[in-house]
């Protein structure tokens, strides 16, 4: 593994991100947010049809399309501006694609089981300490989800739509802006920390920040967006699948444990 590792540049190339362009990105992404959330207020205080619960497709709608849907919009906008196609941008015609994608799956290997290590402790101590926390929002969601299309929704916008714009925001865009600042630390602990922080989930938010950790060492390493855009979709659909298979998996192992105790 260290032999493949060492294939890699240790060094995240230099981009050419402008800091009008990086604050009038965060900007606008900041006043869309709060128009979307405002929008969702008004319309649930009217209790208008697919508004009037949280788990109603309408908000889960607009609230994810107000941030990672307008980041979507935003990122050719960003990427115009520097004069830089997609493909470029995203690493498409990177070279090492392949060994890159290897170290993909090497990594979510590695850290799904981490991750979850680390919820299962966060849990705990957030137990022991008084303040048990509440179901995440995206298993409370997916456990409520009633609605064929919005189940559809929430596994595409899991997989496909927050890995891409998660991953141009803190990865592609704010870590090599804030490095190429002058504080390394700063790209890699604060942006981070940012990222599990907007998950707006305290039992989340140790297993999330070390997940951070390990994408934007991936994007070091292979100096290619793709790497942790493919990590984090990897990673988005295993916890899918656990939550999914969770109920039938458990009733799958009584019957086995019931199975043996009667033999």
């Amino acid at each position: 593994m260290t032999a493949g590792f060492n294939t890699f540049s240790s060094m995240l190339s230099a981009k050419p991100w402008r800091a009008e362009a990086v604050i009038r990105f965060c900007t606008a992404q900041f006043v869309c947010l709060c128009l979307g959330l405002t929008a969702i207020g008004i319309l649930h205080k009217f209790g208008v049809a697919g508004f009037r619960h949280d788990n109603d497709f309408g908000n889960v709608l607009l609230g994810t399309l107000s941030f990672q849907g307008v980041t979507w919009i935003l990122i050719p906008v960003f990427l115009r501006q520097h004069q830089i196609g997609w493909r470029e941008a995203f690493g498409l015609r990177g070279p090492k694609l392949n060994q890159a994608l290897l170290l993909v799956i090497t990594l979510v290997i590695v850290i799904l089981p981490i991750a979850w290590l680390l919820q299962t402790v966060s849990v705990s101590a957030l137990t022991k300490l008084g303040w048990p926390p509440a179901d995440q929002t995206a298993v409370a969601l997916m456990a409520a989800a009633k609605s064929l299309w919005l189940k559809i929704y929430l596994g595409a916008f899991a997989v496909v739509l927050a890995p891409v714009a998660e991953e141009f925001i803190f990865r592609g865009m704010l870590f090599p802006f804030v490095k190429q600042l002058g504080y390394p630390r700063l790209a890699w602990f604060g942006t981070s920390a940012l990222f599990a922080l907007i998950h707006l989930d305290v039992a989340i938010v140790v297993p999330l920040f070390a997940f951070a950790l390990a994408l934007a060492w991936l994007y070091e390493k292979t100096d290619n967006l793709l790497a942790p855009i493919a990590a984090h979709s990897l990673f988005n659909a295993a916890n899918l699948a656990v939550l999914y298979f969770e109920d039938p998996l458990n009733q799958l192992l009584q019957k086995f444990y019931h199975f043996l105790h009667l033999a």
